[in-house]
């Protein structure tokens, strides 16, 4: 084994050994985002996707997809109003013919605490020395957040729950190359925008919802009808870093980024036996298919190869 391969190995294993130091074990449930809903429906990619990517479900046809929403804690039973129930994630799973898939994985906060691999492996130490047991020490995280601003700007922006998975954004905080049919690149990071007005629950009315309040909510709403849902790409800005997914692109005002309408997600309905599901869908950021390129972010074969590891253990 190399130095190079048995270092890698040691980073993944100290990465998933810090998250169950923070939530605990919990055998057969994911280390974070362990609470969530899946559901089902179609995207339909709009003309200019497929200018700008030859990958096979941004060509305009009907894609069924599997959606999960979910809270970002590791412990399963974290009631839905709990502020470690926040950021929410969305991964969504794009299924192709011949049995080919992608995925994307984002999350409803605009960036990621640090930039690599290793200062990820160090937040996430400092955050389990500071929840532990036995001996809580809450030096190394202060430490931490006095040299990363990005890291504290991370944990002390306030996230309010919502009233729904629904009405929130999801943004793919990490930098890929759409490729285009006659091999132009664009580069840029996803984001998925909510139809719904955006909403979020008074702090004075959570003691009063069910700790499954948004599966309850996103339920009674599909019983209504679909939820739409749009895909963007916002497009890196000349001097914009790729490779730092904890620098947020601006969306708004005189530095706004371009962004595309890659298309419509449309959520029809949750899955019908939610364990089974939950357990199948193992999500992957780093699954791409022909027009779909890595860009130069370190995080995500390292969230890639974490995802796949924490699924094979959970197995």
């Amino acid at each position: 084994m190399s130095d190079q391969h048995a270092s890698g190995d040691a980073l993944l294993e100290g990465l998933l050994a810090a998250l169950q130091a923070t939530f605990g074990r919990h055998p057969g449930q994911r280390a974070t985002h362990a609470k969530g809903i899946v559901a089902s429906g179609s995207f339909i990619a709009s003309s200019a996707a497929g200018r700008l990517s030859r990958a096979a479900h941004l060509q305009g046809q009907s894609v069924p997809v599997t959606l999960r929403f979910s809270n970002f804690s590791g412990v399963p039973q974290t009631p839905d109003g709990d502020p470690m129930a926040s950021p929410r994630g969305l991964g969504i799973r794009f299924h192709l013919e011949g049995g080919a898939e992608t995925d994307i994985v984002a999350h409803s906060f605009d960036g990621f605490p640090v930039g690599t691999p290793q200062q990820f492996l160090e937040f996430l130490q400092a955050i389990a020395a500071s929840v532990s047991e036995t001996a809580p020490d809450a030096a190394p995280l202060e430490r931490f957040l006095a040299a990363h601003d990005s890291a504290r700007h991370y944990l002390e922006t306030p996230k309010p729950a919502p009233r729904s998975y629904a009405s929130l954004p999801y943004f793919g905080v990490n930098a890929f190359l759409l490729a285009a049919a006659d091999g132009a690149l664009t580069m840029g990071r996803y984001r998925i925008d909510p139809m719904l007005a955006r909403a979020f629950v008074p702090d004075h009315e959570l003691p009063a919802l069910a700790d499954g309040y948004l599966a309850d909510e996103l339920a009674t709403r599909l019983a209504q009808g679909p939820v739409s849902m749009r895909l963007k790409f916002q497009l890196a800005g000349p001097g914009d870093n790729s490779a730092d997914g904890s620098i947020a692109w601006p969306h708004s005002g005189p530095d706004a980024r371009a962004e595309i309408d890659l298309g419509e997600l449309r959520i029809t309905a949750l899955a019908d036996d939610q364990v089974q599901a939950a357990r199948d869908l193992a999500l992957d950021p780093g699954q791409l298919i022909d027009g779909l390129m890595l860009s130069d972010d370190p995080m995500v074969p390292v969230r890639s190869a974490v995802y796949r590891l924490a699924a094979s253990r959970r197995r």
